[in-house]
């Protein structure tokens, strides 16, 4: 594990989708307010991967150290991108980019945080999400899908998230948890943690959706116990656009998304705010969702 002494602040933010004009904008304003501040992107920069080697770039050069986690649209094959790579082998190449810029990958050492609320293990997770957060009703991931089908919400990932080499996306998913929790659990038993991921690593923060069969998509129940099995200080998650503060069994659970313009726009806050993960932060932001949020996202991001 790496160690940087240094004071400043632990900062967050996902989400940012930067195909749209209005959120690659805000990206020219993202700045570190001291030479040793830290920033964590949970994911969802954009589907292309010339726009994440843009983006985690422009960060890269302005905060001591960037770590970043793959959300969903980075993993996408997109049309609009000449990389056609697919599955394991597109995340990958990701993971090789953000090396050449600098950027910490979940397949890197964890970086431990030494500056103030620290020391902490700040730990870039990549888990992908299996099916069992079912709808109420079904027993099983053919049921749940049958549902949602029926209601209309279906993620775009069954159409442009592909698993390769592995047979679904839930065996991925699988596969990435094991090694995860293998590589957790050989941290010291002593050292506090922050996990930074696409995905909550519960599913309480999901209740709020507007559409429930869309937590199908956000995470796995594989996770349920880990913010107490690994000493989390707080779990910095995105992919809802549902940006606010839960507590779950005296953890810390803090979503950083930006989300669509669409979103932003009926917020009273400034899209692009930077959350400090630490030292930590007591603000709106960490009595729940904003006024203007409303309940949080479906459709089909």
């Amino acid at each position: 594990m790496e160690s940087t002494a240094g004071a400043g602040q632990l900062l967050a933010i996902s989400d940012l989708h930067i195909s749209y004009p209005e959120n690659r904008s805000l990206i020219e304003g993202m700045r570190p307010e001291s030479d040793e501040d830290w920033l964590i992107v949970a994911g969802d920069v954009a589907e292309t991967v010339a726009d994440v080697r843009w983006a985690l770039g422009t960060l890269a050069s302005r905060f001591r150290k960037v770590l970043w986690a793959p959300g969903n649209h980075e993993l996408w094959t997109h049309p609009s991108d000449p990389v056609t790579l697919r599955g394991v082998a597109r995340y990958e190449h990701l993971v090789e980019v953000c090396r050449e810029l600098g950027v910490v990958t979940p397949e890197d050492p964890y970086p431990v945080w030494h500056g103030p609320g620290g020391p902490v293990a700040v730990a870039p997770l990549f888990l992908l999400y299996d099916y069992s957060y079912l709808p109420a009703g079904s027993t099983t991931k053919a049921e749940g899908l049958a549902y949602a089908e029926s209601t209309g919400i279906v993620c775009n990932d069954e159409f442009l998230l592909h698993p390769d080499p592995y047979p679904t996306r839930d065996a991925w998913c699988r596969a990435r948890v094991a090694e995860t929790e293998r590589r957790l659990a050989e941290l010291p038993a002593d050292l506090p943690t922050v996990l930074a991921g696409h995905w909550p690593l519960h599913r309480h923060p999901t209740e709020v959706l507007w559409h429930p069969e869309f937590a199908m998509w956000c995470g796995t129940t594989l996770t349920a116990d880990w913010h107490r099995r690994f000493r989390v200080a707080t779990m910095v998650y995105g992919h809802l656009h549902i940006p606010r503060t839960t507590w779950h069994d005296g953890v810390r659970f803090l979503e950083v998304s930006v989300g669509y313009p669409r979103e932003w726009r009926k917020r009273p806050d400034p899209p692009g705010r930077l959350r400090r993960v630490l030292p930590m932060e007591v603000d709106a932001g960490d009595r729940g969702a904003a006024p203007g949020v409303g309940r949080g996202r479906g459709g089909t991001g």
